[in-house]
């Protein structure tokens, strides 16, 4: 098999090399820069909040100081002048709170990790300019310091919001471009509530309309975003300055000393691709969706993007893929990131609109002034992943939702018996006990395979070897073996809404796939094999999506042009590929890093 090629360095590109290397798959990263990396990261005001189960997620990955190198949010506040007119409280435990972190770090610790990698090579000063495709696989030109081709079993496009890979492909890039317009700074400074962002809106002695954010970064730091007027003109420094200093005076009742660590004025764009898979190429990350209106963290999204990729290319790699289990990634995760910016869409022009702020503190408990705070709180927060479950539990890799047949009665049972969490949802992360009798947190068995939880109170209170051949556990433990894709098996003492007995299948991304309460394991692997797409394709079978009959159209070229080549792998019909051609599937193809010469 030819390793996995990977374009863009960023972070959703450093995550999806992560995660495909930590599952034994190589890769070739391929990026621009001569040099990865933003050295003068903090003075560009690139900042991401991460939210626990993504924090979870790259601490998995390797980068185990993100937490000491971010700062864990302990509350967010709603201002309205002097009114707070929402607060969320994260609690004591840490490990549920957001994160803010400044993106040159989480940049910096996903590359460190990935440099103790030995099956990833990662390649700098070289731009895509043509993807060709056949049945067996892909090929990439590169120019720059890598003029030469490039031999891979699949194609991702981490490149950003103008994407070379995706003009390659002929996707288009709908959307609305500068639906907010902000100004930021990253100052060292002494605010009152520390580790407490919060967004204000008409703040005491600003013109009305003015929208306010300050979050929280270690060493002191704080990063201020001001919403702008979408046409005006660009702020100059002594205006900025005259911004921030009002800021200050709002918040710590004077112009407290402070210093200017960087500043950068962004317009921020709604866009959402046509397609996030064509053949043997993907799409992610800002390639795939640009969603930074109401503050939505695109970092975070494309984390997402990585995570769900990941587990599946890295299924195909190793054991062969079914068509559906690669459709589902474009299925779960545009749909996911659709339904965010629909949401987005309906709820700004009312938080816009005039008079608005004004009643949202007497019609705070109503429900639509309620379902505006939160989504406007979620979106700053980087959370809302909770909202996507509807979308992954209509996902072709989970059974249908159910269906109320005449009567009332449900034609189509829900799968799950008495679990909190929805099929589809994000797991709780609950104490848990592998076989080997290690202790540890089910989010951090994630993402090599399938997990099989069991509900068992009580096995807290004895070792391992005493329940390991009692009960449910043998015939479990067999079941399990005997699925067809890799699993691992735990054990909880409890899982919310779980009864005793209860056993959870899990996808390796942390999706609830099913929860029943006993062990059934022709019904276990049926789950199982839904969860994995079904059967692997035959050999030889043309690994293509649905829509087979080409690009999107004429019309595909966005962002100014359509880049130096538009070789996308329309010549497989024939076999006479570029790719296959050279490589053929033979040694320099299945070289690890190596180009096809």
């Amino acid at each position: 098999m030819d390793p996995v090629i990977v374009a863009g360095a960023g972070p959703t590109g450093l995550a999806l090399a992560l995660a495909l290397a930590r599952r034994d798959v190589p890769v070739i990263l391929l990026d621009e820069a001569e040099v990865l990396g933003d050295a003068d990261g903090l003075r560009r005001a690139r900042t991401a909040v991460l939210g626990p189960a993504t924090t979870a997620l790259v601490e998995r990955l390797g980068f185990a100081t993100l937490r000491q190198e971010a700062t864990t949010l302990a509350s967010w506040r709603t201002l309205r002048r002097r009114a707070e007119v929402l607060r969320v409280d994260f609690g004591a435990d840490t490990a549920q709170a957001p994160v803010h972190i400044a993106q040159h770090r989480l940049e910096r610790g996903l590359r460190d990790a990935l440099l103790t990698c030995g099956s990833v090579r990662i390649v700098a000063g070289c731009r895509v300019d043509a993807v060709e495709q056949d049945t067996r696989g892909v090929s990439v030109h590169t120019r720059g310091a890598h003029d030469t081709w490039w031999r891979g079993s699949f194609l991702v496009g981490c490149d950003g919001s103008r994407s070379t890979v995706r003009k390659l492909l002929g996707v288009r890039f709908p959307g609305r471009t500068a639906v907010d317009r902000y100004a930021v700074v990253v100052l060292r400074t002494e605010l009152p509530e520390p580790g407490v962002s919060l967004l204000h809106r008409d703040p005491p002695g600003t013109p009305a309309g003015q929208e306010i954010t300050a979050r929280p970064l270690p060493d002191g730091m704080w990063r201020l975003d001001w919403l702008l007027p979408p046409q005006g003109r660009q702020l100059t420094s002594d205006a900025l300055v005259e911004r921030l200093r009002a800021a200050l005076t709002a918040w710590a009742g004077q112009v407290v000393p402070y210093e200017l660590i960087g500043s950068a004025e962004y317009p921020v764009h709604q866009r959402l691709a046509r397609r996030w898979r064509v053949g043997r190429a993907f799409l992610a990350g800002d390639a795939a969706h640009l969603m930074g209106a109401l503050g939505a963290q695109s970092v975070e999204e494309g984390l997402r993007d990585a995570e769900n990729l990941a587990w599946k290319l890295a299924l195909a790699w190793h054991d062969g893929a079914s068509k559906l289990l690669l459709n589902s990634y474009e299925a779960e995760r545009r749909g996911a990131v659709g339904a965010r910016l629909r949401a987005t869409d309906q709820v700004l022009p009312l938080l816009r609109a005039s008079g608005a702020w004004q009643s949202v503190r007497q019609t705070l408990l109503s429900g639509s002034a309620r379902g505006q705070a939160e989504l406007l709180t979620d979106s700053h927060l980087g959370r809302g992943a909770s909202a996507t479950s509807e979308v992954y539990g209509r996902s072709p890799l989970s059974l249908p939702a159910p269906r109320v047949g005449a009567g009332g009665k449900t034609a189509n049972p829900s799968p799950a018996a008495g679990c909190d969490t929805p099929i589809g949802g994000v797991i709780s992360d609950v104490p848990v006990t592998a076989m080997d009798g290690t202790v540890g947190r089910l989010r951090d068995r994630l993402g090599r395979g399938l997990v099989v939880l069991l509900v068992a109170p009580g096995t807290g209170v004895w070792e391992s070897r005493h329940w390991l051949t009692a009960g449910l556990m043998p015939r479990l433990a067999s079941a399990v073996a005997a699925l067809p894709t890799r699993a691992e098996l735990l054990v909880t003492e409890t899982y919310p809404g779980a009864t005793a007995h209860s056993v959870l299948l899990i996808r390796p991304d942390g999706r609830l796939v099913t929860a029943m309460i006993g062990c059934r394991p022709a019904e276990l692997y049926s789950y199982a094999d839904l969860a994995r797409g079904g059967p692997p394709m035959a050999a030889g079978e043309a690994l293509q999506d649905d829509d087979s009959d080409g690009p999107d159209g004429p019309d595909a070229a966005d962002d100014g042009g359509t880049g130096s080549s538009n070789r996308t792998g329309r010549r497989e019909r024939g076999g006479q590929g570029h790719g296959g051609g050279r490589s053929g599937g033979g040694a320099a193809g299945r070289r690890v890093g190596g180009p096809v010469r």
